[in-house]
């Protein structure tokens, strides 16, 4: 299967470090240079805008997903692709799912960690089978990968669940190892 549409979940803030806004610019122009259709969550904002401006200046196409609640808090971007906005959060990620064939995490807080864990879930439960890799730019997730590894060690995930999640440090490897993935589907 060839990847048509990525889901990337991520920050609608900036964060500290250059680095996260360089991989989410690249991200979108890699995508748009593809391709790939960018599902996010609708935002000008943040590593959210960065991603999504960058796919649409380098004439790549953007599904924005936003509930009412966060259209005027997050500022939705103008001129995408598409834009739906939603009753709730948990329609919000549904339909990011439904349009998407893998999922990528970039940087970013509660609303990125609880996407997540969602789409892990969802995997483990067997309601979808799409890859999903973290982008670690800078080293930002260490700490969450020696957390899920105290986990298993701890008998409280299981070491196929905890395969589930792949990790890059570029974003070329990280676009590689989605492909490898839905080759190997």
């Amino acid at each position: 299967m060839r990847l048509k549409t990525l889901c990337v979940f991520c920050a609608s803030a900036s964060g500290a470090r250059v680095e996260y806004k360089q991989d989410a610019e690249a991200l979108g122009i890699e995508l748009a240079r593809r391709g790939i259709g960018l599902v996010y969550g609708g935002a000008s904002v943040g590593l959210m805008g960065v991603v999504a401006t960058a796919t649409l200046q380098n004439g790549g196409r953007c599904i924005g997903v936003i509930p009412h609640v966060l259209v005027d808090k997050e500022v939705s971007h103008l001129g995408l692709t598409e834009l739906h906005v939603v009753d709730t959060m948990h329609t919000r990620k549904a339909l990011m799912g439904e349009k998407s064939d893998a999922f990528l995490i970039l940087p970013g807080g509660y609303g990125t960690m609880e996407e997540l864990f969602e789409v892990l879930t969802w995997q483990t439960l067997r309601l979808h089978a799409k890859p999903t890799i973290l982008l670690n730019t800078a080293g930002f997730y260490d700490r969450l990968l020696q957390f899920l590894d105290h986990c298993v060690e701890e008998g409280v995930l299981k070491p196929a669940a905890r395969s589930n999640l792949m990790v890059a440090t570029t974003v070329e490897d990280a676009l590689a190892q989605i492909e490898a993935a839905l080759a190997a589907a």
